[in-house]
């Protein structure tokens, strides 16, 4: 059954359909890393017409969520060590200026918001050593992101690069013990927030973001490959292996 509505007034939104239709299939894991995106079978998969299907495809390469690759065609991005360390590393640099701009410019509404936010966090995190976070409200790293109120920054990271990593925090585990630390690590950032010292909390950002990669990065080592392997077609066939590496809770 089609997921696109196809009535006269949606028309104008159809590609708006497919792609959040496509991006949430791919966040999600529906469709895996190195999938091969074509036309024809994702149009009967969904239930797309090809214009609005080939916008969505268009606006996905944006966001990085698919890659064209010479000779093989699209695919869904298969994050490598490579990658995930270039995400890392700009991140570190956005989010350390983002949680300086935010302690000037978030009200104390919004930091009241985010601490009732982070003791429930401390519940979840006690309760089964878990720090998931895939709601744009209940992310913590999103809400400074928008609270820096700098539109540059929102639209690199909350359109981009967080939709990147919830790709890879969906296929992997976390370390143990790596979600207590974490959660410790906002409590540090929070506070330097509600001190409105933009310096201190852009330098708790930047450890904090730091000191994941550094833990993390080893377990990409084994997967330094850009392209990587085939993976699996559009209609959910097996393909190849994935990575065991262990994903951050940032």
């Amino acid at each position: 059954m089609s997921i696109i509505d196809p009535t006269p007034a949606k028309a104008s939104t159809l590609a708006d359909q497919a792609y959040e239709a496509l991006a949430n299939s791919i966040i999600t894991g529906e469709i895996p890393p190195g999938t091969r995106m074509l036309e024809v079978e994702l149009s009967e998969r969904f239930g797309m017409s090809r214009g609005p299907l080939r916008e969505a495809m268009r606006r996905l390469e944006e966001r990085g969520l698919v890659e064209r690759i010479s000779q093989r065609g699209v695919r869904v991005v298969r994050l490598t060590g490579p990658k995930l360390r270039g995400i890392y590393q700009v991140r570190e640099a956005l989010e350390g200026m983002a949680c300086r701009l935010a302690a000037q410019n978030m009200t104390d509404t919004e930091l009241a918001e985010l601490r009732t936010m982070l003791e429930a966090h401390e519940t979840i995190v006690r309760e089964r050593d878990d720090y998931s976070q895939n709601q744009q409200d209940w992310d913590f790293h999103d809400r400074i992101a928008r609270g820096s109120r700098n539109a540059m920054i929102v639209s690199l990271l909350c359109d981009d690069l967080y939709q990147l990593l919830k790709v890879y925090r969906n296929q992997h585990k976390s370390r143990p013990g790596r979600a207590r630390r974490a959660l410790e690590e906002h409590w540090r950032i929070l506070g330097a927030l509600e001190d409105r010292d933009g310096e201190m909390a852009e330098l708790m950002m930047r450890r904090h973001i730091g000191a994941a990669l550094a833990l993390f990065e080893p377990t990409w080592a084994d997967d330094n490959t850009e392209n990587g392997e085939e993976g699996m077609d559009a209609e959910g066939a097996p393909g190849t292996k994935g990575t065991s590496a262990e994903t951050p809770d940032t």
